[in-house]
Parts: C-alpha cells; structure tokens; sequence
C-alpha cells in the first residue's frame, strides 16, 4: 500500500493514501479491533468518529478528514477558549449519553484523552480522533482526565500555551459539570502511567491536580453564592 507520510504523534505516525482515505500506524505494537470496534459503534449512534475502512494488526485506515486540529485552530486564532471549551464540553455530554457498548451497568464509553489536538474541526462539525484509550467507566473519569491534560500545559511555567490552556481549562470545568473531583485520583494515576509521558510532564501531575481542585472548588462556590 503506498503512502505519503502525513503526521507524527507520540505513539502513532499517519500516512496519506489517497484523497480520502488515512493509515494511522502504531510505533509500539498492540492490536486495534478493540479501537475500531469503538469507533463503530459510537459512529453507529452518531457520535462523530472517522469512518474506519480497516483494521489490521498496527494500521488503522481511516476516512480522511479535512480541516484542521482543534489547538491549531485556537493557536491561529480561529477559535477562542470560550468556544473551544464549548465544544470539548458537548462532546464529552454527547459521548456519555450514549449506551454502553458492553453492558456493564451504569458505565459510559470513555475517550480517556479528548483533547483539543484530539478533535478536529471539520466542514462536518467536529469529529473525535484517536480512541486508543478508550474504555467503559464513570463519565467523571472522562472529564478529569481531560482536566488533568489541560491543566498539565498550564502550569508548565516554560510552555507557551500555559497560558491559554488555564483559560481554556477554567472555561471548560464551568461548562461541562459533574464532580470529576470523585476521579481525579484515578485520573492522576492513569496519566502517570502513560508511558508517552516524559518525566518532567509526571513531576507537573502534582501542581495540575491542585490546579483542576482550585478551580473546580471555586467554581462549585460561585454556584452556591449564586444560587
């Protein structure tokens, strides 16, 4: 199958097929059914996913999107946070309404890393990419664990979308709702063990923690004050 290189993560490189179709490709090994048996089903009841073609072994050929990634569009000005965390909010709700695929009793699917460079924004709406995590559990985790991403950008004091990731991580928790604060540690302990991780994005676990608990308690006493 010839392909062009088209982009590289931490764990995966894709490829350009054709006009239409993508080859996502693991660095690390594993299968992908379980991945594209997810992507199926919650594209069966409508949740925004990219058609996949095939799976086989570490390639996953997917439908090819067009435009362009959620961050780059806030880095380019295109979205602003409030708009972003808008979005990353509603597709959280839209995810964890949907039944669960394995019936196990109250659990939601989980992206477990939805992200602004996990969406992207297309002339379809907005479509979630990269369901290698995904799992069944309580939505709360969900939502803490992309709180916990978010808030591990904003307080590197070196990176240089500290900044707009503690607007746009402030913008979210007042949107998506919940009490991710019941997961928080089970989130904190999944990204420490991701092994995409370098050892100074675990040492800023501790501060990113204390940072979704500010500003998640803040918010829940604004509410009060207010109610």
């Amino acid at each position: 199958m010839d392909a062009v290189p088209l982009a590289s993560g931490r764990d995966a490189d894709v490829f350009a097929i054709d006009d239409r179709r993508v080859l996502r490709r693991y660095r690390h090994g594993g299968d992908l059914a379980a991945e594209a048996a997810v992507m199926a089903y919650v594209a069966g009841l409508g949740f925004p996913v990219p058609t996949v073609f095939q799976a086989r072994g570490v390639d996953l050929v997917m439908e090819r999107l067009d435009g362009r990634t959620m961050l780059s569009a806030l880095l380019a000005g295109e979205l602003d946070a409030a708009e972003a965390a808008t979005c990353l909010a509603d597709l959280h709700r839209r995810l964890h309404a949907l039944p669960s695929r394995l019936g196990a009793g109250d659990a939601r699917i989980l992206h477990l890393d939805l992200h602004p460079d996990n969406v992207m924004l297309t002339s379809r709406g907005p479509v979630v990419i990269d369901w290698r995590n995904a799992a069944e559990g309580p939505a709360d985790l969900d939502v803490a664990l992309s709180a916990v991403i978010l808030a591990q950008v904003a307080v590197g004091e070196n990176h240089h979308l500290a900044s707009p990731a503690a607007t746009l991580l402030a913008a979210f928790l007042d949107r998506v709702g919940g009490d991710l604060l019941t997961e928080l540690d089970r989130a904190l302990a999944i990204r420490r063990d991701d092994a995409a991780l370098t050892g100074g994005e675990r040492e800023l676990l501790g501060a990113a923690a204390a940072l979704v608990v500010g500003h998640h308690r803040g918010r829940e006493k604004t509410s009060t004050l207010g109610a």
